[in-house]
């Protein structure tokens, strides 16, 4: 298991960063699926589609990912590349004016001014993940990959649920293609397998439970604002 330090990492570093909870004050999914539909309100018409997948979620018949894609075909189903594409410059400039935190864009500011490699690792999807990445300055984005019939969004899962195990996978992969060590930033329970990976780890704004978890693991606890 690597080396768990509090300090800043010696020399230069692949710095990977969750986005919910981490980057971001709130959920980024359900606010661009909602928004969408405060703007297009037929689109709640559609909600019902996704009440199988959520009973199944909720029974543990089914896992997370499957849940998302039903929540995005709900919502989103049959939409063009277009009409997404612009969907999405409309939704991040005020996500990143209003609904980031400061301590967050801080720390991704540092990363970049010292030369560090920066990757957005996120379980959320590329309808919008990459424009945010991209528009906050990072080297390379990984998330979760949405499937489209030609022109017209299908919704299925087209990668695996990056989350998990599936993360520390992304991480392994990362550090082999970068030759670099890690400082991994991230909040959930669900993000400590990968963050033990890290060289450098830090929990960001976790839950009690979580950070007794993080503890136990030697990972250091940060809370931004």
């Amino acid at each position: 298991m690597p080396g768990r330090s509090a300090a800043a990492a010696p020399g230069r570093v692949l710095a990977l960063f969750d986005l919910d909870g981490t980057i971001s004050v709130h959920d980024t999914l359900n606010r661009y699926l909602l928004e969408f539909i405060a703007h297009h309100p037929g689109c709640a018409l559609r909600l019902p589609r996704a009440l199988p997948a959520l009973v199944r979620f909720l029974s543990g018949h089914s896992d997370q990912g499957a849940l998302k894609s039903a929540w995005i075909r709900a919502v989103l189903g049959g939409r063009s590349r277009a009409e997404l594409a612009s969907w999405t410059a409309q939704f991040v400039p005020p996500l990143i004016a209003r609904g980031l935190h400061a301590d967050a864009l801080s720390a991704i500011a540092a990363h970049r001014a010292a030369g560090d490699a920066l990757v957005l690792l996120s379980a959320s999807p590329d309808l919008y993940v990459p424009a945010l990445g991209e528009a906050l300055g990072f080297t390379a984005t990984v998330c979760t990959a949405i499937a489209w019939q030609a022109d017209r969004l299908d919704g299925a899962l087209a990668s695996p649920n990056r989350r998990g195990t599936e993360k520390a996978r992304c991480l392994i992969e990362l550090r082999r293609r970068y030759g670099l060590p890690v400082t991994a930033y991230a909040n959930a329970a669900s993000d400590l397998e990968h963050l033990a990976l890290a060289e450098y780890p830090r929990l960001v704004n976790g839950t009690r439970a979580t950070r007794a978890a993080a503890a136990r693991l030697g990972i250091p606890c940060l809370r931004w604002r």
